[in-house]
């Protein structure tokens, strides 16, 4: 164990569940499964409890968190909601879509929360393990993905003990998550335009944003496995670790079929993979830049990108 916790590992059960939200209400951190990933969660309305989130990923201050919700009517409570916000809600919540919305001035925030920002961001996780733990809890959770900063992201109990073992409560162990890959952000303007911040699992039609960190995932360098990343590589070298595709296959495939969705759920595992393997560098093959490729291509870039 590294760190300064003996990190729990709970069942996906009712007892699991119950333990989870117990350590949430006292200002502690348990990584939870959603849909998308697994987050690392703590109640968003306390300072304390959100300066763990930023110490235990090694996270920089001015990237802000995701406030997870139980209910429209609680989102309602924290940010402004335009009908352009309302729309988007309605079509997409429960799920994973993430509104980037001006906060209320009363919100019962941590202020780190938001890194200084006027505006919050929201989602509503439709994943029957994190949506009971946010019952059970009574409060909003911040939530970002349950990794060390700037690293991969997890799709299982197994990556988060891996990457943070020792240095949170707990990890509630729910299984593989479906998605694979975080939420869809948009910014919800005064003008009731909308911005995509970030690609993921949902379409939004909508245009990109150049204005800044605004939302989690902007960073140039992010979900890397350590080691050098090649993209849309039809051959592979020997001394890479060969991620395939379709076709083209490898040492890991993110699906032998072709398809997207399976290989937007199988990208982390597999970026995993290439971290702990022994050879130095990682070839991914080329992944059509439509639907969810879109996404697939901007984790794939960003992971490709080296550090600052």
């Amino acid at each position: 164990m590294s760190g300064k916790y003996a990190t729990e590992t709970l069942q996906a059960n009712e007892g699991g569940i119950a333990r989870a939200a117990e350590l949430l209400r006292d200002g502690g951190l348990v990584a939870v499964p959603t849909e998308t990933v697994y987050g690392l969660a703590a109640r968003a309305d306390s300072d304390a409890a959100v300066a763990r989130i930023y110490e235990a990923k090694g996270r920089p201050s001015f990237n802000p968190l995701i406030v997870h919700v139980a209910s429209v009517e609680e989102a309602r409570r924290i940010a402004e909601f335009s009908p352009e916000a309302e729309a988007l809600a309605a079509a997409h919540w429960p799920g994973p879509l993430t509104l980037v919305l001006p906060r209320r001035r009363d919100a019962s925030l941590a202020s780190a929360v938001t890194a200084g920002l006027e505006t919050v961001a929201l989602r509503m996780p439709n994943h029957p393990i994190m949506q009971e733990i946010l019952a059970k809890s009574g409060v909003p959770l911040a939530a970002p993905s349950a990794n060390r900063s700037g690293f991969i992201s997890p799709t299982s109990a197994a990556h988060v003990l891996a990457s943070l073992e020792g240095r949170i409560d707990a990890v509630i162990d729910g299984g593989n998550c479906d998605a694979g890959l975080e939420s869809t952000i948009v910014a919800v303007r005064a003008t009731g335009e909308v911005e995509q911040l970030r690609p993921g699992p949902i379409a939004i039609a909508s245009r990109a944003a150049n204005r800044g960190i605004e939302a989690p995932g902007q960073l140039a360098s992010h979900y890397a496995p350590g080691k050098p990343v090649r993209l849309e590589v039809i051959k592979a070298v020997e001394d890479e670790f060969y991620i395939g595709f379709g076709e083209v296959s490898g040492d890991c495939s993110l699906s032998s079929t072709g398809d997207l969705g399976e290989a937007a759920s199988r990208l982390y595992a597999c970026l995993h993979l290439a971290a702990a393997s022994d050879r130095p560098r990682v070839a991914v093959a080329p992944i059509p830049d439509e639907g969810i490729g879109k996404a697939i291509n901007d984790r794939l870039r960003r992971a490709a990108t080296p550090p600052d």
